[in-house]
């Protein structure tokens, strides 16, 4: 996997801090028609009703944790942008099974909690190939055995993202073989995303 040679790191936080400052919703998630589909995709790949422990890496403004939330007994949302947590948290009010916290993956990852779900989505081109590496780690190590994966990511490359989508699900890809840590229970690629579910062995 090679990164982008014009930005090979992790972005820091501060990028998206000045996103955020410049525009309090800076891909659209509350308005884009693409948004609104990819979310509808991405809540109907789930395949249960119900998982008692979830958790989203990189819930931005909320607007998918909030669709996400009836799905949960309780569901731990984290992102590293103090700006988009404060909008989430007045968005999610109403779901007291909802819990925000500011978080930086894989600097930090949630301590001895296990989850029964685990969900990235439009988070993973962030990182650098050490970071994803890392990161997949510890989604591994805090997936329950049985727990679902489900990675969700734009496909075209940004020129200032490490990594693209694509790269991003090759990678746990390559991790779905008979003696791998994951089974690869199916994806769909659209025009400009695609998703990939994931079981845990």
């Amino acid at each position: 996997m090679q990164p982008n040679p014009n930005q090979p790191n992790t972005l820091p936080p501060s990028y998206f801090d000045e996103v955020y400052r410049a525009n309090a919703d800076p891909w659209n998630f509350e308005t884009s028609p693409y948004e609104r589909e990819k979310y509808a995709t991405t809540i109907g790949a789930l395949p249960r009703d119900h998982y008692p422990q979830a958790f989203e890496i990189g819930c931005s403004l909320g607007v998918l944790t909030e669709q996400l939330a009836p799905r949960c007994g309780h569901l731990l949302a984290v992102d590293v942008a103090a700006a988009a947590l404060e909008q989430a948290r007045l968005r999610c009010a109403h779901l007291p099974q909802v819990e925000f916290q500011e978080l930086r993956v894989p600097e930090e990852f949630p301590s001895q909690q296990a989850f029964d779900l685990i969900l990235v989505s439009e988070v993973g081109y962030y990182w650098s190939p050490e970071d994803l590496a890392r990161a997949t780690d510890q989604i591994l190590a805090a997936l329950q055995p049985g727990g679902h994966l489900l990675l969700v990511h734009w496909t075209p490359r940004v020129h200032d993202y490490p990594l693209t989508g694509d790269d991003v699900h090759t990678f746990f890809l390559e991790l779905a073989t008979p003696e791998g840590a994951l089974h690869h229970l199916g994806g769909q690629r659209h025009e400009q995303y695609r998703l990939d579910l994931f079981s845990r062995i």
